[in-house]
């Protein structure tokens, strides 16, 4: 049977989602302690991949198993987040048909992307600090610029492996939040690299290096060169994954909801 298994993690000491050799990855370690639950090998497969140092809120992967009689959901649940270690943690899990698939069932994923305007210690590994604030104003007024279909060569990596670099963003601004602000961007799909990349170029809008227009026109010129360098890995975090209603129940078995397309 095929099951969705929704976690979270901090992404400060892993090289990111996907099993590497000789490294240590969020995924390498989550189907390392699912075969050890399980007491079977178990391959998962997620709803993205995060690069190394960055985090995840809400990540989704799925994987087949045969779950022992004796076994229920919030047990096994219970006994993997005893068996992980304390920076992955695991929030849901529930069948799902068996050609259900985590990345290309996802309808929408959102990333955010935390900046610090104060000190504070506790933040250092999860968010940028920035001794300025910038221009917020300015910041939106280029990034209302990435909604629609839009082709984001300018904001990915060289040779990502990509087939193309359309996607459709439904979501792109800056908020305030305590201490700091967050970029908060949503589409269908990401290029490899792009929000690094864009949230790098937006606050080279916001420090008045670029102006609003000057972003427009990194954005269509479909150059990698033009854009600005990536910020930094460790205030991005990966932090919805939307699904249709119909495969994703609205609420879980205690009560807390999952996120679905639209909700």
């Amino acid at each position: 049977m095929r099951y969705f298994l929704h976690l979270a993690y901090d992404g400060t000491r892993f090289h990111g989602w996907q099993v590497q050799p000789n490294t240590l990855t969020v995924q390498q370690e989550l189907d390392r302690c699912l075969s050890q639950v399980l007491r079977q090998p178990v391959y998962t497969l997620g709803s993205g991949r995060t690069d190394s140092g960055v985090h995840a809120s809400h990540q989704v992967a799925h994987f087949d198993a045969d779950l022992p009689p004796s076994l229920d959901e919030a047990t096994i649940l219970y006994r993997l987040n005893r068996a992980l270690p304390p920076d992955i943690a695991v929030r849901r899990l529930h069948p799902v048909p068996d050609k259900a698939h985590a990345r290309f069932d996802a309808e929408a994923r959102t990333y955010e992307y935390f900046v610090r305007l104060i000190p504070d210690p506790f933040g250092v590994n999860q968010s940028l600090y920035l001794d300025r604030a910038p221009d917020v104003a300015a910041m939106n007024e280029a990034a209302a610029h990435l909604l629609g279909s839009r082709d984001f060569t300018s904001f990915s990596k060289v040779k990502g492996g990509e087939n193309h670099y359309v996607c459709v963003c439904y979501e792109a601004g800056w908020h305030s939040t305590p201490g700091g602000l967050v970029f908060r961007i949503r589409a269908n799909r990401f290029v490899r690299g792009m929000v690094r990349l864009v949230v790098g170029t937006l606050l080279s809008v916001g420090r008045g290096k670029l102006t609003p227009d000057e972003f427009k026109r990194i954005l269509h010129a479909q150059s990698r060169i033009a854009a600005s360098g990536a910020a930094v890995a460790r205030g991005l975090f990966l932090s919805r994954i939307e699904y249709p209603a119909e495969l994703v129940t609205a609420e879980g078995p205690t009560g807390m909801p999952y996120f679905v397309l639209g909700s």
